[in-house]
């Protein structure tokens, strides 16, 4: 079975979005911190992401593989949290499943872009 690379890039940039969408949505409207500014909150989460989003958008295998990377410290922070926090399960858990999108995602388009090349 031989799947085309664009598949495992449209499953990473589905990550990506989503995970950026859930960030941005669960620390503003759904669960804001009450001890931090908003806005830091939103500096800290959502920054590493943005990292790798250009390269990302321009299918750089490169960037991808980055992106790989940067997914690791969401899916860590949404198993921590998960574990932690029981109000907030549902969007850790979230959070999980769509880091592993990206990562996966774009590993494989880095790995199949490179055999078709």
């Amino acid at each position: 079975m031989n799947i085309k690379p664009i598949y495992y890039y449209i499953i990473a940039l589905t990550g990506f979005f989503g995970l950026f969408a859930l960030l941005m949505l669960w620390n503003t409207v759904l669960a804001p911190s009450g001890r931090l500014p908003v806005a830091l909150v939103l500096l800290i989460a959502v920054t590493p992401l943005l990292l790798p989003m250009r390269g990302l958008l321009d299918r750089k295998p490169r960037s991808c593989a980055w992106a790989a990377y940067v997914s690791l410290i969401y899916f860590l922070h949404g198993t921590a949290e998960a574990y932690a926090n029981a109000d907030e399960r549902l969007y850790a858990v979230l959070e999980v499943m769509l880091s592993l999108m990206l990562f996966f995602g774009s590993a494989f388009y880095v790995r199949m872009a490179a055999r078709q090349n």
